[in-house]
């Protein structure tokens, strides 16, 4: 049995903190995985300058409710399920990003909760366990899985290597020079046939 492994944000949706920051003007927030490899340093840090502006979950959800998945998204979900069983492994939170899931035809998906005051103020994160994604993979391995994962920043890259078949998709250069040792691809087309050879070779 197959199950392809893909991350969210940049490869199914638009990044969320990007649409934070472009709703709210605030550029700090265009910080993502993709320049800060260290997911607990980043999330600190989003958390402080969300309290300094008074921003929390009623802003965070209101631009999720106004997005959509990318383009040829929902479309590339569907056709991949019919060879992978299909597993969103993220580091993004249910209390706000379920109506995209919905969106994309509920997928199973794997992320961290949130937690919040009385006010919708966020205080804290809870991360499901240390290094998630591969952990997840290697979950699937001793159930005898054979997985095909897919990604686009730092923090996917353990994931890649835990899996059988590991690719870039929408990476920024940095990350692509830094593991050259993944296919990269930019559209949905050719992500579809790395599927399909990586498929093929397991």
């Amino acid at each position: 049995m197959h199950i392809a492994c893909l991350d969210l944000e940049g490869v199914l949706i638009p990044e969320v903190w990007i649409g934070l920051a472009e709703k709210t003007g605030i550029e700090a927030l265009r910080r993502t995985t993709r320049e800060e490899p260290d997911y607990d340093v980043l999330m600190k840090y989003r958390m402080k300058i969300l309290d300094e502006h008074k921003l929390g979950m009623k802003e965070i959800q209101e631009v999720v409710a106004s997005m959509d998945p990318l383009p040829g998204a929902v479309d590339f979900v569907s056709w991949l399920r019919g060879y992978f069983q299909v597993v969103i492994l993220s580091d993004t939170y249910y209390e706000f990003v379920l109506p995209l899931i919905a969106k994309l035809g509920n997928p199973t998906l794997f992320c961290h909760k949130l937690v919040t005051d009385d006010n919708g103020r966020i205080v804290d994160y809870v991360l499901r366990q240390k290094d998630p994604k591969r952990a997840s993979v290697k979950a699937f391995h001793s159930l005898n899985f054979k997985v095909v994962a897919a990604g686009d920043s730092y923090n996917d890259t353990s994931m890649l290597s835990e899996a059988e078949a590991g690719i870039l998709f929408h990476a920024p250069e940095n990350v692509i020079a830094q593991f050259p040792q993944f296919p990269a691809v930019h559209t949905y087309e050719d992500l579809k046939q790395e599927f399909l050879k990586a498929r093929e070779r397991l």
